[in-house]
């Protein structure tokens, strides 16, 4: 029979609760935590001071003078005895803002137990090698581009592009095209970038012959929704997976979503299996009676 390991044990969500529940019992132990909501003893230890200090220090760049520390402790009584009193007396049950705030408290202690250990190398490789899709590399293309405006050549458009194309192949691909075709307002030499900067400037019909196209030569006429375009591709490289380490930030940080939530679903299922839970749903013709009853009950 195997047994697990610490590390293994490590990774267990309860595990985490825990170790966070204890942390907090401790902390509140050193810094002289008080009592619950029904205890009348409310002891501020040396650890809880120096955080008011800390505190008013980080905010007004300047440690607190004693009477201003001693205004900041007496706040802290006063909103302790606040506290418990409206606890005491319910006030927090029916408050749906308090409510959602313990609930987030709650689940921020289990998201922060997700990070207690960082992914593994391992671990992130076969995140990557599970979602490729997710960080593959677009291809990338460097090129130059002539417009001819279907509005200002008319028919003849084709025929003009045709035409230009024939000139620019004897020019070669380094030819002057600034006084070349009719104006745009879109650069002419497009620096290497992402196939889909051209297609979100372009088209995607432009992109995707753009991507098809043998670098090194002029062709055309490429159409987008502007016109008509002779372009020469520079150069191009291929979309490619890429490797961990280029995209290793990106990969954790998903990872690390994946597994605060992994975390939250777990405790909430193990939560779910201490208490018996009742739901008692309205009978829908009874609702819609009782609302075509108020309606007539309001009626003249």
């Amino acid at each position: 029979m195997s047994h697990p390991t610490i590390r293994s044990l490590l990774r267990e969500p309860l595990v985490h609760f825990l170790l966070f529940g204890a942390a907090l019992f401790l902390f509140f132990s050193w810094t002289g935590g008080s009592g619950g909501p029904g205890s009348n003893r409310i002891v501020i230890g040396p650890g809880q001071v120096e955080h008011l200090a800390t505190g008013f220090a980080r905010t007004w760049r300047r440690p607190p003078t004693q009477h201003e520390l001693k205004g900041l402790v007496d706040d802290f009584v006063r909103e302790e005895m606040a506290t418990r009193e409206a606890r005491s007396m319910g006030l927090e049950r029916e408050d749906t803002v308090i409510r959602r705030r313990l609930r987030q408290k709650l689940e921020f202690l289990v998201e922060d137990a997700a990070e207690a250990m960082p992914p593994t190398d391992a671990e992130l490789q076969a995140w990557l090698d599970a979602h490729p899709e997710s960080y593959r590399r677009d291809p990338e293309v460097a090129f130059r581009q002539v417009f001819l405006s279907p509005d200002a050549r008319g028919d003849g458009v084709e025929a003009d592009a045709k035409q230009l194309l024939k000139k620019l192949e004897s020019l070669g691909p380094d030819a002057d095209i600034t006084r070349l075709g009719d104006s745009i307002m879109l650069p002419e030499e497009f620096e290497r970038a992402p196939l889909t900067v051209a297609s979100r400037m372009f088209g995607s019909e432009f992109a995707g012959r753009l991507d098809e196209i043998e670098p090194g030569r002029w062709t055309g006429p490429i159409p987008s929704g502007y016109g008509l375009h002779l372009v020469f591709v520079r150069e191009r490289i291929e979309g490619r997976s890429p490797q961990l380490e280029e995209v290793r930030d990106a990969v954790t940080r998903d990872l690390l979503t994946s597994r605060r939530k992994e975390q939250l679903e777990t405790m909430y299922e193990r939560l779910l299996e201490s208490y018996d839970v009742v739901i008692d749903m309205p009978d829908p013709e009874m609702s819609s009676a009782a609302g075509d009853g108020s309606n007539a009950a309001g009626s003249p």
